[in-house]
């Protein structure tokens, strides 16, 4: 078959899947419009929450259970002005804490009025559970205050003997934050953004990869299909075309509703950066994604015997996008080698918190990352046309 017979049969299974897949309006649609209408939907109430905890934890007063107020009236009252309001604390507190009934405690030392007196460090001890999330703010917020209420009666004992409380601080460690403001505003949009995005454009197309293979093979409508003297390779590549297609639509909703979500949320969703150049830069970076996730998905159904069996590799393939951002999480990874740009998954998670930060991939990230990627399509495609060249394939059951 010369090159203009192969392109005009490769066009003409990509038109028959897709007008055969616009025929089912309802899967149709929830292939397209579900990503985008869900994620949106998620990062503005991520964003609400947000800001709720930071009203309901940060700016209104603290009720803290103390155990031994009349050890530390000054203490208690030092508090107060900072918005932490002491009560007694009942017998059962470490049981409370664990029960989630209080989220911290202040446990004042029975000798803490004799050590205060004597000029010793007198002690206190914050009581949390430091495993649970919920009470992460509290106990920052009491240690916070905690120090500052050590650092200004460690002053004043230095005044009252006649010592400037700068001799304590030999040192004055300051910081200089380097990160642009869009690092610091995207700081949580780049651990999540990727993993939405990259789990997007991996599975985009897969219903459509599915059905077109593997479903076609189990309604038994394959084998007149490749009875055809059309190429192998030609069928496959129409195949994959319509659901690499199908895959891109929806990650453009999706890019598009991210776009909105910004311009009517508060909080972290202000900090997407919605310009027409980054919505096509992150397109760019998952194009050779939606490729790869339907080449597999391709080659996965072309040796499942039905559509059920194609769809139970979903649960794994999930999986896969994920793996990158979970490993980082242990162990971070400087994005300066180019090794990291020829992993699959792995380069698609750096080059996305790049542009989410607000920068900009060299010249050679871009290349290593479209060569591997595009390279990595070529071989699934491959083995999928391999695949299909078998003439078992079109036997079902």
């Amino acid at each position: 078959m010369n090159r203009t017979g192969f392109l005009g049969c490769m066009i003409t299974v990509m038109r028959k899947e897709l007008r055969y897949f616009a025929r089912d309006r309802r899967t149709f649609l929830l292939t397209l419009l579900t990503a985008p209408l869900l994620y949106p939907l998620m990062f503005l109430g991520m964003s609400k929450l947000t800001s709720l905890r930071t009203e309901n934890q940060l700016d209104k007063d603290l009720a803290l259970p103390v155990v031994g107020m009349a050890q530390a009236p000054n203490l208690v009252a030092f508090l107060a002005s900072r918005g932490i309001n002491a009560t007694e604390a009942p017998k059962d507190i470490e049981a409370r804490i664990r029960a989630q009934k209080d989220d911290v405690a202040l446990i004042i030392d029975p000798d803490f009025a004799e050590d205060w007196h004597a000029g010793k460090p007198a002690k206190v001890d914050v009581l949390a559970d430091t495993t649970r999330r919920t009470s992460d703010v509290q106990v920052m917020r009491l240690k916070t205050t905690l120090g500052e209420y050590s650092q200004s009666v460690g002053a004043l004992r230095l005044l009252a003997r006649g010592v400037d409380p700068k001799v304590a601080a030999p040192v004055n460690v300051g910081t200089r934050d380097l990160a642009t403001a869009e690092a610091k505003r995207g700081i949580f949009l780049s651990i999540v953004l990727p993993l939405v995005l990259m789990l997007s454009a991996f599975i985009g197309g897969s219903h459509l990869a599915m059905d077109t293979t593997a479903g076609e093979r189990e309604r038994q409508s394959l084998e007149p299909l490749l009875a055809t003297p059309a190429a192998r390779g030609a069928l496959v590549s129409g195949k994959m075309l319509a659901a690499v297609t199908v895959g891109l639509l929806s990650m453009l909703l999706i890019l598009l509703s991210f776009k909105l979500s910004a311009s009517m949320g508060t909080g972290a969703a202000t900090s997407l950066d919605v310009s027409f150049a980054a919505m096509g830069k992150l397109l760019t970076i998952l194009l050779p994604l939606v490729v790869i996730g339907t080449a597999l998905l391709t080659c996965l159904a072309a040796s499942a015997k039905s559509m059920k069996e194609a769809q139970s590799h979903i649960a794994w393939l999930m999986m896969l996008p994920m793996l990158p951002g979970y490993a980082l999480m242990a162990y971070p990874l400087k994005d300066t080698q180019l090794w990291q740009y020829a992993v699959p998954f792995l380069s698609q998670n750096q080059m996305l918190v790049k542009v989410t930060r607000g920068e900009m991939p060299s010249a050679t990230q871009w290349g290593v990352y479209l060569l591997a990627s595009l390279g990595l399509a070529l071989v699934l495609w491959g083995i999928a046309v391999w695949r299909y060249r078998q003439e078992r394939l079109a036997i079902s059951g």
